[in-house]
């Protein structure tokens, strides 16, 4: 592709004659400086545009937690599954998604209090409710649905999570700074799989 300052293509537009004289001269220079004026805003633009590429590139990778950030993170995992386990038992159409949803909340009660046992040692703060973002996402989307489209959601759902969950619990496990939480994400990581595994089951029809 021509540059927008290439010769030939200024020629064309009646640019660059073989002796200049010095009005002409000025008449170049004044069309080159409303080339750049031009390339200017074009230039910024792209810019810009790459800066959230380059976050959600960094986000992808995974940037490292403090124990703190997964702590928060933890606790509002816990919550959330109690939350929408109970719900299931509720609303959902499929007897084994109402005992999906029970197993939920039995052990992420579990390890809610679990959590915040290890978080008291490690002087850390435990969240006791649920955030407005996993309000918005999480909680108020699935108390509007009910039967099938609930089974449906909660499930596609739950295996989102649980995947996203195990990996953030995997890299807790490799780079806690406080032993003790180290090995609770350690140990709770079998529990996870379980979860994860589980519901795999059901959207495969495999409990059926």
């Amino acid at each position: 592709m021509p540059s927008l300052l290439d010769p030939a293509r200024l020629v064309r537009q009646g640019g660059f004659p073989r002796h200049p004289k010095v009005s002409e001269r000025h008449q170049v220079s004044m069309r080159g400086k409303a080339e750049m004026k031009r390339v200017l805003p074009i230039v910024c633009c792209m810019a810009l545009c790459l800066i959230p590429a380059l976050a959600q590139t960094k986000a992808a990778a995974g940037a490292t937690m403090s124990d703190q950030q997964f702590v928060d993170f933890a606790a509002q995992t816990d919550m959330v599954e109690s939350n929408l386990g109970e719900l299931a038992q509720s609303v959902a159409s499929a007897q084994q998604v109402k005992d999906y949803g029970q197993m939920l909340v039995t052990d992420h009660t579990n390890d809610y209090s679990q959590l915040y046992k290890v978080a008291q040692q490690a002087s850390l703060t435990v969240p006791n409710a649920i955030d407005k973002e996993n309000n918005n996402k999480m909680i108020t989307p699935f108390h509007k649905l009910k039967g099938e489209a609930f089974d449906h959601r909660y499930i596609q759902e739950m295996i989102i999570g649980h995947t996203k969950a195990i990996a953030v619990y995997k890299k807790e496990a490799a780079d806690a700074q406080n032993p003790t939480l180290k090995s609770y994400a350690e140990q709770t990581l079998a529990t996870l799989q379980k979860h994860l595994d589980s519901a795999k089951a059901l959207e495969k029809g495999k409990t059926k």
